[in-house]
């Protein structure tokens, strides 16, 4: 049996944006019940060189979409990085999801050696689909949602493995 590039990235890409919203929740709650002020933990970071929690989250949305619209061939869809509160965050993940709800696996499937070429800050990455998606998309994304599972955790939200895997029905 085999295992399509759509499965392989869109149905993840939408799991772990939903673990991430709920432990989003999970630290607004704790925010209020320690009376934090959210800012607090929205620009929390683990180390002075590293971007805070929101971009994290910006980030990972940004991996996901980009990703599979290159596959599909498509421009990815841009978003304004102008988050400024977490019913922002929420919402971005939200849009990111619907973006991800658009695309088929007719899009998707077969592009495995596509040529997928991503202009990076100081480079330009030259990939086959699945190189691109295996070895570029999919870390690239869990970095950075591990990273804003890290900073909230780091600040105390009671938050663990179960919350970053999430349920599993």
């Amino acid at each position: 049996m085999s295992i399509s590039m759509y499965q392989t990235s869109v149905p993840v890409f939408i799991r772990m944006l939903n673990n991430l919203a709920e432990i989003l929740k999970k630290a607004e709650a704790f925010a209020e019940a320690k009376d934090i002020q959210l800012d607090v933990l929205f620009n929390s970071r683990l180390a002075p060189d590293m971007f805070p929690l929101s971009r994290q989250i910006q980030i990972a949305s940004d991996a996901a979409k980009g990703c599979v619209a290159r596959l599909a061939g498509m421009e990815p869809p841009s978003y304004e990085d102008n988050e400024k509160t977490f019913a922002d965050l929420y919402a971005r993940i939200d849009k990111t999801i619907a973006f991800l709800n658009t695309l088929t696996p007719a899009q998707i499937d077969g592009t495995e050696q596509k040529p997928v070429s991503v202009k990076l800050p100081k480079n330009t990455l030259n990939l086959q689909g699945m190189q691109f998606l295996l070895n570029f998309s999919m870390p690239h994304f869990y970095f950075h949602v591990t990273t804003a599972f890290d900073i909230l955790r780091h600040n105390g939200v009671e938050i663990g493995k179960r919350d970053f895997l999430g349920k599993f029905e």
